[in-house]
């Protein structure tokens, strides 16, 4: 873009802002082309769409990260609870929802918050023991102490049942808990849903390689991304932001996928049908979490599949809101397995979808082919 195209375009969004953000400015939609330097990079920061948002946002999920780095370090050999769903829930689970929730509400006092865990299981002699040690993690990293009841206050605001209409906040405190458990890979997400779309998505990775291709070497990537203004990653800790963008894979016989390591979160079987079909070879690329979409979204692997498992299973909106915005702004394409776009809208499940892919716009749509003629073959079975 030349400096005379340029200039009016910086006078029109001046002029509309703040009622209209520059995400929604038509001129603006080339800003969404991978690797492009975007038009906000000169923007002053007070005309910044959701730049409050995006700041507080990756303040929350980094405190959040260094507290869940103290507790593997720490207690992960300790007791831990189990949810009604057989997944592992530590005390940095709680501690991470809090953290969160509480500098969310310092704020943004009328946002609600659709998170995934709730207090009762720290409530009660039961849960004596395991709640000081929440609060205790806690008041490490909140700059005013908090009590048992405002710990567990802070936890329950994530009970919002989400809605169509209006701005709501959901997070994942930690996304892959065996990866967590394990030293392996796992995710803190957190995003931003206006009016039944995600708009913001911040998700820190704290085990991932900074390079993949150098897996014993830096570790801990916070990627961000809010509509309209690309995907970025940074060091975890701190350091200046790169834009990242999926890979360029045009023939999915070069393609790699990237998949669950918990076989009863995917359907491994499907994968390998669909991986035939589109004749990829290469070995997958297996992680806990939304680190998938993160993968995905920095060009590490190039399909991610979450196939569903039962005719019952629903998606949760707190597992894909950051990694599906993170795709999106990193020039990738997000759907179900019927090439439908994610529906934040109908409260705390992805209820109108089933399963999710997320790829570079050069393989979706034959990966979309390959999952239906795999699906369809199976029904006739």
């Amino acid at each position: 873009m030349t400096g005379k195209q340029l200039l009016p375009l910086l006078q029109k969004i001046s002029t509309a802002w703040p009622k209209t953000p520059p995400h929604s400015i038509p001129e603006l939609n080339y800003a969404r082309a991978p690797a492009l330097v975007r038009v906000y990079s000169v923007l002053p920061l007070s005309i910044a769409y959701l730049e409050k948002e995006r700041a507080v946002a990756i303040e929350a999920v980094e405190r959040a990260s260094r507290v869940c780095q103290a507790v593997f370090k720490r207690l992960v050999n300790e007791e831990t609870l189990t949810k009604k769903d057989k997944s592992p829930v530590t005390v940095a689970d709680f501690g991470a929802q809090a953290i969160i929730n509480q500098i969310l509400e310092q704020n943004f006092p009328n946002d609600p918050i659709v998170g995934e865990e709730d207090s009762k299981d720290l409530q009660g002699d039961e849960g004596k023991v395991l709640c000081e040690k929440v609060v205790g993690l806690v008041n490490t990293a909140v700059e005013q102490p908090m009590s048992v009841d405002e710990v567990l206050r802070a936890i329950d605001r994530g009970q919002y049942e989400g809605s169509g209409s209006g701005r709501y906040w959901t997070l994942d405190p930690i996304d892959g808990t065996k990866g967590f458990l394990r030293g392996e890979q796992y995710a803190v997400c957190l995003a931003l849903v206006i009016d039944g779309t995600v708009r913001l998505g911040v998700l820190s990775s704290p085990n991932m390689p900074w390079k993949m291709n150098e897996p014993d070497g830096e570790r801990g990537v916070l990627m961000v991304a809010v509509e309209g203004q690309g995907a970025f990653q940074r060091k975890l800790g701190g350091g200046s932001e790169l834009p990242i963008s999926t890979s360029s894979v045009a023939d999915t016989a070069h393609a790699t996928f990237c998949e669950s390591v918990e076989a009863g979160h995917t359907s491994h079987t499907d994968n390998a049908n669909i991986a035939r079909l589109l004749g990829i070879t290469n070995q997958s690329l297996r992680m806990d979490g939304q680190c998938k979409y993160g993968a995905v979204a920095r060009g590490d692997a190039d399909i991610y599949l979450r196939l569903p498992t039962s005719e019952t299973y629903v998606d949760k909106i707190w597992d894909h809101g950051a990694g599906n915005i993170i795709v999106r702004e990193a020039g990738g394409r997000v759907a179900d397995v019927y090439g439908r776009p994610l529906d934040f809208s109908l409260g705390r499940t992805l209820r109108a979808n089933r399963g999710v892919v997320a790829a570079n716009v050069n393989v979706f749509d034959a990966v979309i082919a390959a999952i239906r003629e795999t699906l369809d073959k199976k029904s006739k079975v």
